[in-house]
């Protein structure tokens, strides 16, 4: 019983959240969940199935080119895209990923907490040494520079204005986060496996722990329902692990290719709608973390002791984000400076009221 009830207030925490959430959301911040999936045939190349080997074949009609387009006719320079990934990438292949536009990498903002926080966490310092952020735009790129040594400009951002706040779901928004699934998918064709972190997200413990080596892909949770490789669970792409392989650049490709099906949805919503024909016809394997390790402001366990990261979802604005994700951390500092018999006696949650936390 206290468990349904639990999830019952998750719900309602939720939809409360959501809706307000909903207004307006800067650039790149994760949205709440779609609706029930539906079918995967009339936008799936076949029910081709996909080895889950490493990709090993430099001269396949992926990989061949130096330089290639989008479907939009950009082009993604793969030769800077190629040495960063082997310039931050760690010995298994994997690099870090977060996103910013001017707005969220200006000084004492987001990138500058996000920083903070993973340099600050519990066995998650060498994790900057892999960090590569991705610009939004050349104010991004600029300041960036300045505080980390491994930026990309996103190449679909080239000519457009991302530097000030973006209305939750207007073109640009679109665009935009379709850009950003087809850099991941080149990360994969590239040989190299990703774990994707928005920016409003900070870490407190090796978020790697809590992932299964058995996944193809590892999203965190807008809802948890118990069964990590559910997809009844509904996925919040904010946080998107997707390790290297035949199998998951399909799954990738498929991905992009219904957004066709589904014009006007983010990225999220549409895998939402597609993610059982992912598991049942591509065989991918899923695993949707538990939000009590990996948690958002919208839904999150209110105790350090099993806290993981923590994402500023369900929060409207630059300025509300910052307050209370920069309180969090003070909080959590103050968390690390306890000892383990006082760690032990409880729960320790947060005391610092929020503006958008609860």
């Amino acid at each position: 019983m206290g468990s349904q009830q639990n999830v019952l207030n998750q719900l309602v925490s939720f939809i409360l959240g959501a809706s307000a959430a909903a207004v307006l959301l800067f650039f790149l911040t994760s949205a709440g969940s779609a609706s029930r999936s539906t079918g995967i045939s009339s936008w799936a190349n076949g029910t081709l199935e996909f080895a889950d080997g490493p990709l090993q074949d430099a001269s396949s009609p992926a990989t061949e080119a130096a330089v290639h387009a989008d479907e939009k006719g950009t082009t993604e320079p793969d030769d800077e895209l190629e040495r960063l990934l082997r310039a931050v990438a760690d010995e298994d292949r994997t690099v870090i990923m977060t996103s910013v536009n001017e707005a969220w990498a200006a000084q004492d903002s987001l990138l500058d907490l996000f920083l903070e926080g993973i340099r600050n966490g519990e066995r998650t310092a060498h994790f900057a040494d892999h960090l590569l952020v991705v610009a939004l735009d050349g104010g991004a790129l600029r300041r960036c520079r300045a505080v980390h040594p491994h930026c990309y400009l996103l190449p679909a951002a080239a000519g457009r204005n991302l530097s000030d706040e973006k209305v939750f779901m207007s073109k640009d928004y679109i665009d935009l986060v379709w850009s950003k699934v087809r850099l991941q998918q080149r990360i994969l064709e590239l040989g190299y496996n990703f774990l994707f972190t928005d920016v409003d997200i900070l870490w407190f413990r090796n978020p790697l722990e809590r992932m299964s080596v058995a996944a193809h892909m590892v999203t965190s949770s807008d809802f948890f329902f118990g069964e990590p490789y559910s997809p009844f669970n509904l996925p919040n792409t904010g946080f998107l692990y997707a390790k290297s392989s035949a199998r998951t650049v399909g799954a990738f490709e498929a991905w992009r290719a219904a957004r066709a099906s589904f014009p006007g949805k983010h990225e999220q919503q549409v895998l939402n709608e597609i993610k059982h024909d992912l598991v049942a016809k591509r065989g991918l394997r899923i695993q949707f973390l538990d939000t009590e390790h990996n948690a958002g402001f919208c839904n999150n366990t209110r105790d350090f002791n099993t806290l993981y990261t923590m994402h500023a979802n369900c929060c409207v604005g630059l300025g509300a984000k910052l307050h209370d994700l920069g309180n969090l951390l003070k909080e959590w500092q103050a968390y690390r400076q306890m000892d383990e018999a006082e760690r032990r006696r409880g729960p320790v949650r947060w005391k610092v009221p929020g503006i958008c936390i609860h």
